[in-house]
């Protein structure tokens, strides 16, 4: 069984992605990031850097204790060779997959990640910072766009590179991107939503957080932003 520590954001729908696809038995543990939930000393005993996801594995390969895992990519690395799906054991085509995953967690998720905060949350519109993130996440969609002119998912076969973008392509338009500008994106994207697997996902979240709250509301900014060593 694993153990899912898990809100409703982009880097939470990963995991629930790769869990209906791959079978694995898993039940969710609420870790509403709205409300501290990240900073219970419970949960910091396993994620240190009071982020979720995470995960605790009960029932490792190796037969031993249960295994903790935070940080999203390094979650689906884990269940994708604990399930032996959607990571290819070939080398290059392994590598393949890591590089694109490694895109994501670096690029597409942190400046998507910009976009959101300066242009929905910040208190003072900067536009100087609006109109970096915006643009940078243009440039990444046009990446991504270009990988995908060739072939069906990002690294041939459907894998955890496509779990991982997929979620932070959803919130495009508050990104001010228009997916029509980036038609093989565009292909991909209505795929990947139309899996039986990323509706079963996206349901769950609604079942996890009713009322759609949001996770970031004027409460909420006091916990998400302008922590530091010494309040974190």
């Amino acid at each position: 069984m694993i153990d899912l520590y898990y809100w409703t954001t982009p880097n939470g729908h990963k995991i629930t992605l790769f869990l209906e696809e791959s079978g694995l038995p898993y039940k969710i543990v609420p870790v509403n990031i709205g409300k501290g939930d990240q900073f219970k000393p419970e949960f910091l005993a396993f994620s240190p850097n009071n982020r979720m996801p995470a995960i605790i594995d009960q029932a490792p390969a190796d037969g031993g204790k249960p295994i903790t895992v935070f940080e999203s990519g390094a979650i689906l690395i884990y269940l994708a060779d604990k399930a032996g799906k959607f990571f290819p054991t070939d080398l290059r085509k392994r590598m393949d997959v890591l590089q694109w995953l490694m895109w994501q967690m670096g690029g597409l998720g942190p400046m998507a990640g910009q976009n959101h905060h300066f242009l929905q949350y910040a208190t003072e519109k900067i536009p100087y910072a609006i109109d970096r993130y915006v643009k940078e996440t243009n440039r990444l969609y046009g990446v991504l766009n270009k990988r995908l002119a060739d072939r069906e998912f990002i690294a041939g076969d459907y894998s955890i590179a496509d779990m991982a973008c997929y979620p932070w392509i959803v919130p495009h338009k508050q990104q001010q991107q228009n997916l029509d500008d980036f038609p093989h994106l565009k292909r991909w994207f209505e795929a990947i939503y139309a899996r039986p697997a990323t509706a079963r996902a996206y349901k769950l979240a609604k079942q996890i957080n009713p009322d759609k709250t949001p996770t970031v509301n004027e409460e909420s900014k006091k916990i998400l932003f302008g922590q530091t060593a010494s309040k974190s």
